[in-house]
């Protein structure tokens, strides 16, 4: 007979109640040895891997125990409070004695010691190792929990230290050892007087990940799997097990599973627990910080509108409005730390800017911190503070990249080392060095990790190898050895590789931060880090303050200093900056043209054939240019709405009338994501830290989904007030789209100010501009070369480097002439450039042997120099111009800088006289290739040029372009000088080809690019068979007729560029003419080019 409904609910409750006790019960035995890849090498799971299958197994409690570090405790622990889970703050440390110490977490007292022994183990070893003495170890036993893994003679000293707390521990992996490995820990515990605790020993989650571990065993000892033998482990037995197969492997010894209960209910501290100050009190200052903040914004402000008649009535009220919230969140001494950065900065003239959501701030336009004019601009401080957002403020700011080291040292002197830390990043593997590091363990040659390497672009991923692409690279996709290569080079993708410096983030602390974290020295000189990346820093609540280096700042630094006629005024770098004419109508010419190699932000392709299709006319334009072409806008559908309506070809219809203030400047169209907040505030009645809320669910929608809650919420508030259904849907989508990456208009205000700079720049003083862009390298999307042809191709004279007149900088000779600096000579370092200026500021240098002698330049950089043809000069018979004895004294300048000296090895003592041989000429084509080689640049040559004879009328020029017809077939050729796959366009690649007339933009579908793959990654100069894509637009409101068409060519084949003669009819008349020879050196470039494309994605 069945039960009554209410009985049969009354039956599942209870069912549901006990099995919820059941989850809930403490386990028997909790796992206290742990580690994950987070040591480094030495653990083969995830911390969010372990957290997982702990919590899958019912255990309630779980420490993570990295070896000498805390690297991945965050992470563990954020996944610990998703799943439920206390997790127990361990570590694994080095003795230096060889042995081994865990030590557990039991209260803050405890903590802080765990971070004093760690910053005390790596103080003295080099980056990468760490060893505490016993003796260190045991001074700081206070709050912690020890356990000793048999055999340690030390055992007697933790034992004394630590009393209760310390006890030995004992795992089983059926290895063999299990037996005799339990008699002798019993009795070395018994002679000490330790407990016995029970452990895993856990290296991995799955017993599926134990050939993961081996593979990283192999990668740490420089070993194939072959060669490490026995040093593998023989099983699978180090996985995370349950309570039940944990209980029943110690049947025998319930006390020692008991002992890891006892541990683990002891050791209760949480990160949550971690108490960070900022610094707030200055000694030389009596006033409270938010004092003192009011007043320096107050004077800012005024100074900074002296010039047009004081300061505007909304943005005193924003000011009076950003101080309240900023004592209210007690966050006045961060705004003052930032303030005091900026002033070093300008006390060593050094160019800076800050960026970001912080540009949404008039309290950081009134101290310096930015230059984003809010009487100007229609920011929103909740994108950057908010009442509601429970987390430090966050503010970047760029300084010049080669001088911020400055910077970085007297933050140090003024807060102290123990006080100021910066923040780690986390290297990681990525597609090519997963596949070179197992290639290498599983045996490859050198040769075939190559070629394995190749396997993926940058932007790739191991899984997306196809059997195609290995056959095309000589490898058999039915080969055990490369499939098993592929798969365990898939899995550690994404594994951390080491630490390294994140590119600008500090931490300043109140108190040492050792208190608070361990802090380790780096690899750089005068830096310590904390071990964390920036992500672990917000999760944790510490204040960042990120001092970040910029490559474009110190290219308009050096550009304003290049200027023929210097600065007479000995005017500071920012007022220089500021003197640029405003709302040039050149630039803006130039810029509709496309005119932007070298240009920040908008040099990239497609920002290029954005440009003549936006065709800025004023600043606000370049905002927009700026933040357009990001995937935001991109997948969000924004894009060709606004240019339809900026071309007159759409009208511009505000979805509602209280919306036009947000979305007069962008046409209707929302573009950031301060009008995505404004609309929900005003359009959906959010308040400004439910649409801060709303900003970061979009820019995390794919991973949590939370962006779904704010769908009804929007469609309501927008029906209220009379907005249209229409809008609401349309707008959700758009959201999706910032989801991807949508650019804070703030952000891209600040950019847009470097972008008229360099833009002004290039068009007034592109010799200037062109030197200081090659003088900052690293930086941007284009190489010297690239760079200097381009400026060739604006007027501008390039001499090539010679011994008697090249700085170890690019220089000008006169406003329109770049003589190139020994900087671009690969092998030859900045101390021997300074030698030979030196040496020849005291006399000219006679003979290669005077240059030797005088600027004490061993064989390595006179070969340098020969081979960069820069010494020609002095095996020519006497000074002179280097450009005047090539090519006929280059191969002789060679060979003496390889011959014998006679003042040392064989030959010391002895007398040279033997006749120097007479080398023949090199060829064109072998100049241009030691010039890439070791240069990187040509000045009067270009490989097209060469190849250019050989490859006939059809194969069109990128001037060509210019005038060909939309569909019509086309071939083309060049150096490849860019590839790029952005995330946003499918799996499409664009790759730009240079040759001696301009730029060739190639679109290769994803389909085609597969099928190409292996030419279009590694060939250096390329042939190329295509349909023209053209869009040609009407001009309707550009300041002067511009060329608006954007010219691309869809790539249907593609192969290396070979410069010998392609038809019989011309092999016959290059034996005729003579040509043969040079036809058959040419056809050597392609191979031996070096590769000069920048790959992004």
């Amino acid at each position: 007979m069945p039960l009554p409904d209410d009985e049969v609910e009354s039956v599942r409750q209870v069912v549901s109640a006990l099995r919820t006790s059941l989850e809930e019960r403490p386990t028997r035995y909790v796992e206290l040895s742990a580690r994950t890849n987070f040591s480094f090498l030495r653990g083969a799971s995830r911390p969010e891997d372990l957290v997982r299958k702990a919590k899958n197994l019912g255990y309630d409690a779980l420490a993570i125990t990295d070896t000498d570090g805390m690297y991945g405790m965050v992470r563990a622990w954020l996944e610990a409070k998703k799943v439920g889970l206390r997790l127990i703050v361990g570590c694994e440390l080095t003795v230096e004695d060889g042995s081994t110490v865990t030590v557990y977490v039991e209260n803050s007292a405890g903590y802080t010691n765990l971070c004093k022994i760690l910053t005390l183990s790596h103080a003295r070893h080099k980056k990468g190792e760490a060893g505490i003495p016993l003796a260190d170890l045991c001074a700081h036993a206070e709050g912690l929990w020890a356990l000793v893994f048999f055999p340690y003679e030390g055992a007697r000293e933790i034992a004394a230290a630590f009393g209760a707390r310390a006890s030995m521990a004992i795992h089983m992996h059926k290895d063999g050892r299990d037996r005799a490995r339990f008699a002798q820990a019993e009795d070395a515990a018994r002679t000490v007087g330790l407990s016995l605790c029970a452990t895993g020993r856990v290296l991995f989650a799955e017993p599926a990940d134990k050939p993961v571990l081996d593979v990283l065993h192999c990668i740490r000892e420089g070993t194939t799997l072959d060669a490490a033998g026995r040093d593998l482990l023989p099983n699978a037995e180090a996985h995370l097990r349950s309570d039940e197969e944990m209980v029943k492997l110690f049947g025998n010894h319930p006390a020692w599973i008991a002992r890891s209960r006892t541990i683990a209910d002891a050791c209760r501290f949480s990160l949550s627990e971690l108490r960070y100050d900022f610094p707030s009190h200055d000694p030389a200052d009596p006033r409270h910080p938010n004092v003192r903040l009011a007043e320096l914004s107050w004077a800012g402000a005024e100074s900074r509108y002296a010039a047009s008649g004081g300061v505007p009535e909304s943005v005193r009220a924003q000011i009076e409005k950003e101080l309240a919230l900023i004592a209210k969140l007690d966050v006045a001494p961060y705004f003052l730390s930032v303030h005091e950065i900026i002033q070093m900065a300008r006390r060593r003239d050094i160019l800076c800017q800050g960026r970001g959501s912080a540009a949404n701030s008039a309290v950081c336009f009134a101290l310096g911190i930015t230059a984003v004019d809010p009487a100007r601009t229609n920011l929103l401080f909740e994108r950057f503070l908010s009442a509601e957002r429970h987390e430090p403020p966050d503010i970047d700011v760029d300084f010049e990249h080669e001088r911020r080291e400055e910077v970085i040292q007297d933050i140090y002197a003024k807060y102290g080392r123990d006080k100021a830390a910066m923040v780690s990043e986390v290297i990681c593997y990525r597609g090519k060095s997963a596949l070179r590091e197992v290639g290498k363990v599983f045996g490859f040659s050198l040769e075939q990790i190559d070629r394995l390497s190749n396997l993926v672009s940058y932007w790739d991923s191991v899984g997306s190898v196809s059997e195609k692409r290995l056959r095309e690279h000589g490898f058999d996709p039915d080969d055990g050895r490369v499939q098993n290569t592929l798969a365990l080079s898939k899995r550690i993708q994404g594994f951390p590789r080491h630490l390294s410096i994140h590119v600008g983030g500090f931490v300043l602390s109140a108190r040492p931060l050792t208190d608070v974290a361990p802090v380790e020295p780096a690899t750089m000189p005068g830096r310590t880090v904390i071990p964390w990346d920036k992500d672990d820093m917000d999760a944790l609540g510490f204040f960042k303050v990120d001092v970040l280096g910029l490559g474009m700042l110190t290219a308009i630094r050096k550009a304003m200093d290049a200027i023929v006629g210097g600065n007479p005024e000995k005017l500071s770098a920012i007022d220089r900056l500021a003197r640029i004419p405003a709302e040039d109508p050149a630039v803006y010419d130039a810029l509709c043209n496309a005119d932007t190699v070298g240009v920040f932000q908008i040099e990239s392709r497609a920002q290029m054939a954005m440009l003549p299709r936006l065709r800025p006319r004023k600043f606000y334009d370049l905002v927009v240019q700026v933040a357009i072409v990001r995937p935001g806008p991109i997948q969000g559908g924004m894009v060709h709405p606004y240019l339809r309506r900026r071309n007159g070809e759409e009208a511009v219809d505000p979805p509602h009338r209280i919306l036009q203030p947000i979305l007069e400047r962008t046409l209707g169209v929302p573009l950031f994501q301060e009008q995505v907040m404004q609309i929900a505030i005003v359009g959906a009645g959010y308040t400004g830290g439910e649409a801060d809320q709303l900003r970061r669910d979009m820019a995390a929608w794919r991973k949590n989904g939370n962006l779904a809650r704010h769908k009804d919420r929007l469609r309501q508030g927008f029906r209220e007030r009379g907005i249209s259904e229409a809008f609401s849907e349309r707008l959700y989508t758009q959201i999706q789209g910032f989801g991807e990456y949508g650019f804070p208009e703030s952000h891209a205000a600040s950019f847009a100010l470097l972008v008229y700079a360099s833009s002004w720049l290039k068009l007034h003083e592109p010799a200037a501009f062109a030197a200081a862009l090659v003088n900052s390298q690293p930086m941007g999307f284009y190489s010297p070369s690239t760079l200097l042809q381009d400026a060739q191709r604006h007027g501008v004279t390039v001499k090539p480097i010679a011994i008697e007149a090249s700085q170890w900088d690019l220089h000008l000779e006169d406003a329109t002439t770049i003589r190139l600096g020994f900087r671009l000579v690969k092998s030859l370092g900045e101390e021997a450039g300074q030698r030979i200026e030196q040496a020849r500021a005291r006399a000219p240098f006679s003979s290669l042997e005077d240059l030797a002698t005088r600027a004490a330049l061993n064989r390595g950089e006179l070969s340098a120099l020969a081979e960069a043809g820069a010494i020609s000069s002095l095996v020519g018979g006497g000074a002179g111009d280097a450009a005047a004895a090539e090519p006929a004294n280059r191969r002789q300048a060679i060979w003496r800088a390889h011959a014998p000296r006679e003042d040392s090895g064989l030959f010391r003592g002895m007398t040279l006289d033997s006749a120097v041989p007479q080398l023949a000429e090199p060829s064109r084509a072998e100049q241009l290739v030691l010039d890439y080689a070791r240069t990187g640049v040509s000045v009067g040559d270009h490989p097209m040029k060469i190849a250019r004879a050989q490859l006939g009328a059809r194969v069109k020029r990128a001037k060509d372009l210019l005038m060909a017809p939309k569909g019509m077939r086309v071939e083309v050729a060049g150096m490849v000088i860019c590839r790029q796959r952005p995330a946003t366009a499918s799996g499409v690649v664009f790759m730009t080809l240079e040759d001696e007339t301009g730029f060739i933009n190639l679109v290769l579908w994803a389909r085609t690019f597969e099928a190409l793959h292996r030419v279009a990654t590694t060939a250096s100069l390329v042939r190329v068979k295509g349909k023209v894509d053209r869009s040609d637009i009407p001009v309707t409101n550009a300041g002067s007729a511009m060329p608006t068409a954007t010219i691309h060519v869809i790539v249907e084949s593609m192969v290396p560029l070979s410069t010998s003669p392609d038809t019989p009819r011309r092999r016959r008349r290059a034996v005729a003419t003579g040509e043969a020879k040079m036809a058959e050196v040419q056809g050597e470039i392609g191979e031996a080019l070096p590769s000069m494309s920048r790959d992004f994605h």
